[in-house]
């Protein structure tokens, strides 16, 4: 599993909705990019996801993480963010949209 860095680019499962990436932490970087951790992919903006119409209504938050965070690399006591992060958004049906990561940002760092 690759880390994710600021760079990662996560999508609902509409596939063109894009959230949005904000790195809490300025201790670790890969190229220059900062590590993503816990926490960092929860509540975030989803732009352009195209699920819409009438009673339906389009992702624009994820939710909380359901998987991919290290169960052994933390920083600054959290745990970094890896390439099989997902969690539910809260578009329609309620509890069935998914997030996931469409690309890390970085190959150069993983955990066995």
């Amino acid at each position: 599993m690759h880390w994710l860095t600021e760079n990662a680019v996560l999508v609902c499962a509409h596939e063109l909705g894009i959230i949005s990436n904000n790195a809490t932490q300025n201790f670790v970087r890969i190229k220059g990019r900062r590590v993503l951790v816990a926490r960092n992919p929860e509540n975030k903006t989803i732009a352009g996801c195209p699920n819409t119409g009438p009673s339906i209504k389009p992702c624009t938050k994820t939710l909380k993480v359901t998987r991919g965070y290290s169960s052994l690399l933390r920083i600054n006591g959290h745990r970094v963010c890896l390439s099989n992060v997902t969690g539910l958004t809260d578009g329609t049906p309620p509890g069935t949209v998914t997030y996931k990561v469409r690309s890390t940002g970085q190959k150069l760092v993983s955990e066995i």
